[in-house]
C-alpha cells in the first residue's frame, strides 16, 4: 500500500532544539514520492507549570522558537511541506501565537521567502466561563481538581482553552494553500487529527459512508497524534525525530529519524500510559480514544512499527455534550528564595529543630504583616547522608518583603542555637554565585482546569482564525498546493544544507539492564519505572517490563494493588485515581493526586519542589519484591 499521508515531527517541543541534519535527511527521503507531508509539532503543556498562563511568558525564551522555526521554514519552502504548530509559546495565548507569527514574519524577510500563514486564537471570553459557571455547565477535569469558583475566574488574567480539531478545519478550508499554521491552546494530537483525516477523506470514500470505520480510522489517527506530539519518546533509547505514514485501511506507522532508536511494540504501546491518567481511555475535545483492543506489529527492517485496533468514538454520537478543558492561573504573592548547606553531623540530626525556629523568628522580625500575607518553607534536600542542601522559599505581599522574609529567615538558619552545637562561628554554607537571597518575582498558582460544555457550533466559531501573506521572495512563477499538501507549479527552493551535528552531542547512552534472576525489588525487575505529571493536579506511575515472562510473573502474583500503592504514597485507598495493568505495553500504572503537606495541590507554586513529578517512582522502584516472585524470578531460563 502507498501511504495516504506522512508526517514527521523533529522534536516533542517546539523550541527545545533538534538536529537539521537528521530532519533534512528525513525530508530527502519523505520527498522521494509524491505523497501528501507535513511537519507537524507541539509547542505547548502545564509541564513547566502556571507562570505562563498567569504572566504572559513563555516556555522558552524568544530566540529559542526564531532558531527552531528558522529550521523548520528551511524544509518548508525547499520541500513544499506545510509546517502545523499547536499551542504556541507554551500557553497556547493570543499574546503567543501573535509573537510567533512576528518570528515566521522576520525569517521570512531575512530570508526572501513567500508564506502564507494561518493563525487561531485560542483565548476564550470569562463572562461566557461565568456564564456557563452559573448554568452548572463546568465540571473539574479529574476528581482531584476542585470546583471552580467566581473568584478563580475572576483572579486570572486570561482564560484559555485546548481546541479540537474543528478549528483547524476551518483554517484549512479559508485557506487550503496555507503554507504554516500557528495555533493557540490545543488538545496536543489535533494538528494531526486534522491533516491526515483530510489526506484520508480525499483517499477513501469509506471514511465518509461508513461509521464503523471512521471510528477505527480516527482511532488511529488520534493515536498517532498522541504519539507524535512528543516526538521520539515512543522510540527506544527514546529520541527527538520520529515519522508516521497513515494507510488507507485505518494502520498507521510509526519509525524515529534517528538510525540509532527503533519503535518496538511495547515502545510504542508504552507511550500511552505517558502522563495520561490512564493508558486505554483517553478523552479529548469532543471525544475520547479508546485503545483497549489496540495492536502493535514489529516490521521486517526492525525499527519500524505498524499500529491498529483504536476507535475514536465521539461525544455527540454518544449523547453526551463536546467539552473543552479552560486553563487558568493566577498571581498570589512574591517571591524570594535562598539556598546553601550543611555538613555539620550534629545540625544535620537537629536541622527540623533549627527551621522551626527560624520560622518563628522571620515570622517576629515581620509582625507588622498578616498571617495570610507571609509564608516561609524549606526544601530540604540529601537526608540520610553527609551533607544536606536547604532551599528556602518565602512569600510576601511585595518582592522587597519576600526578598527581606528571606534574609531573615537566611540569617536565623546561619546564626541560629540548636542542641550540642559545637560550632559558634555559622551553621550554613551560603552565598552560591555571590548571592545571598534571589528574588524570583511573582509566584503564581493554577485555579482553572475545568470542562466547560459547549453550544452546537462553539467547537468552531469560539476560535479566531486570522491569515496573514508574507512576500518576501523574488517574484517569481507562484507555488500551488492542495491542502493535503501536494503542491504542484513551483520552483523547489534549494536552501542551505544543514551542518552535521557532532556525533559528541547525540553519542548514545548505555541502556539499563534487567537481570530478573537477582531482581530484589521492583525497580531490578522492570525495565522503566518513571513518573510524570498527568495534568497539574495528578501523577502518575508507570512501570514497564522488556520480557513477556516477567510481566507475566509480576501480574499473577497480584502485590500490586491500590492498597499497596496508596501505603507506599501516604493515601488511603480510596484516594488514588486509578490503578491496573495494560498488557499490549508489559506494564502497570498508578494515578495519584498531586499532594503538599497532606492536601491536594496544583504544580507549579509556593514550595514546588518536582514541577514534572518526574522524581517520584522512588518509592516503587524499592518496593520489594515477595519472595514467590523472586523465586519465579530466578527460575527463568
Amino acid at each position: 500500500m502507498e501511504p495516504v499521508c506522512q508526517i514527521i515531527t523533529p522534536v516533542g517541543m517546539l523550541g527545545y532544539g533538534f538536529d537539521e541534519h537528521e530532519f533534512q535527511a528525513a525530508l530527502k527521503k519523505l520527498s522521494a514520492k509524491n505523497i501528501p507531508t507535513a511537519i507537524i509539532l507541539d509547542s505547548g503543556s502545564t509541564d513547566s507549570g502556571p507562570t505562563k498562563l498567569a504572566s504572559g511568558s513563555m516556555s522558552c525564551p524568544r530566540s529559542s522558537y526564531v532558531r527552531d522555526l528558522a529550521k523548520l521554514l528551511r524544509g518548508v519552502t525547499k520541500y513544499k511541506f506545510p509546517l502545523l504548530v499547536g499551542s504556541c509559546g507554551g500557553a497556547g495565548l493570543n499574546s503567543h501565537v501573535d509573537d510567533l507569527e512576528q518570528a515566521v514574519k522576520e525569517i521570512a524577510e531575512e530570508n526572501s521567502y513567500k508564506l502564507k500563514v494561518l493563525k487561531i486564537h485560542a483565548d476564550i471570553p470569562k463572562d461566557l466561563v461565568c456564564s456557563r459557571l452559573n448554568d452548572g455547565r463546568i465540571t473539574g477535569c479529574g476528581a482531584a481538581v476542585p470546583q471552580l469558583t467566581q473568584t478563580d475566574i475572576d483572579q486570572c488574567n486570561v482564560v484559555t482553552s485546548q481546541m479540537g480539531v474543528e478549528p483547524f478545519y476551518a483554517a484549512m478550508e479559508q485557506c487550503p494553500d496555507f503554507d504554516v499554521v500557528l495555533a493557540g491552546r490545543t488538545y496536543d494530537p489535533e494538528p494531526y487529527f486534522a491533516y491526515a483525516t483530510k489526506c484520508l477523506e480525499r483517499h477513501n470514500p469509506q471514511y465518509k459512508d461508513d461509521i464503523d470505520f471512521r471510528q477505527r480510522a480516527e482511532g488511529s489517527i488520534m493515536h498517532l497524534g498522541k504519539l507524535l506530539e512528543c516526538g521520539g519518546q515512543c522510540a527506544a533509547p527514546k529520541s527527538a525525530g520520529i515519522v508516521a505514514k497513515v494507510y488507507s485501511d485505518a494502520t498507521f506507522e510509526t519509525v524515529p529519524t534517528d538510525p540509532n532508536a527503533k519503535c518496538t511494540p511495547t515502545s510504542v504501546a508504552a507511550h500511552t500510559l505517558y502522563e495520561k491518567s490512564r493508558p486505554d481511555i483517553l478523552p479529548g475535545p469532543g471525544g475520547w480514544l479508546d485503545l483497549t483492543e489496540s495492536k502493535y506489529k514489529q516490521l521486517k527492517d526492525g525499527r519500524t512499527v505498524r499500529a491498529w485496533g483504536g476507535r475514536y468514538l465521539k461525544s455527540v454520537e454518544q449523547g453526551l455534550p463536546y467539552q473543552i478543558k479552560l486553563e487558568g492561573a493566577r498571581n498570589v504573592a512574591h517571591r524570594s528564595m535562598f539556598i546553601g548547606s550543611i555538613k555539620d553531623p550534629v545540625l544535620i540530626t537537629e536541622i527540623d529543630n533549627l527551621l522551626q525556629r527560624t520560622k518563628r523568628y522571620a515570622r517576629y522580625q515581620h509582625e507588622q504583616l498578616k498571617d495570610d500575607e507571609i509564608d516561609l518553607d524549606f526544601h530540604v534536600y540529601g537526608r540520610g547522608t553527609s551533607e544536606i542542601v536547604i532551599v528556602g522559599e518565602a512569600l510576601g505581599p511585595t518582592q522587597t518583603l519576600a526578598t527581606s522574609i528571606a534574609s531573615s529567615a537566611r540569617i536565623a538558619t546561619i546564626h541560629g542555637p540548636y542542641a550540642g552545637q559545637k560550632a559558634t562561628s555559622g551553621n550554613f554554607a551560603f552565598g552560591v554565585a555571590g548571592t545571598t537571597e534571589v528574588p524570583l518575582g511573582l509566584c503564581s498558582e493554577f485555579c482553572v482546569y475545568h470542562l466547560m460544555e459547549l453550544d452546537a457550533g462553539e467547537e468552531t466559531s469560539l476560535y479566531r482564525v486570522g491569515y496573514s501573506e508574507f512576500d518576501f521572495a523574488p517574484k517569481t512563477n507562484g507555488v500551488k498546493h492542495e491542502v493535503n499538501g501536494t503542491r504542484t507549479n513551483g520552483e523547489v527552493a534549494a536552501g542551505p544544507e544543514a551542518t552535521k551535528t557532532p556525533a559528541s552531542w547525540k553519542s548514545p547512552m548505555k541502556a539499563s539492564v534487567v537481570d530478573p534472576h537477582t531482581a530484589v525489588t521492583l525497580g531490578d525487575a522492570a525495565k522503566v519505572l518513571r513518573s510524570k505529571n498527568s495534568g497539574p493536579y495528578e501523577l502518575t506511575l508507570d512501570i514497564l517490563f522488556d520480557r513477556q515472562e516477567i510481566f507475566d510473573i509480576i501480574k499473577a502474583a497480584g502485590f500490586l494493588t491500590t492498597e499497596v500503592v496508596a501505603d507506599l504514597y501516604g493515601l488511603r485507598p480510596d484516594q488514588v485515581l486509578w490503578c491496573g495493568y495494560f498488557d499490549q505495553a508489559l506494564g502497570f500504572k498508578a494515578t495519584l493526586p498531586r499532594m503538599r503537606n497532606g492536601k491536594p495541590t496544583a504544580s507549579g507554586g509556593f514550595m514546588e519542589g518536582d514541577v514534572h513529578a518526574s522524581q517520584n517512582y522512588v518509592q516503587m522502584m524499592n518496593l520489594e519484591l515477595p519472595k514467590e516472585v523472586r523465586e519465579k524470578l530466578a527460575a527463568l531460563p
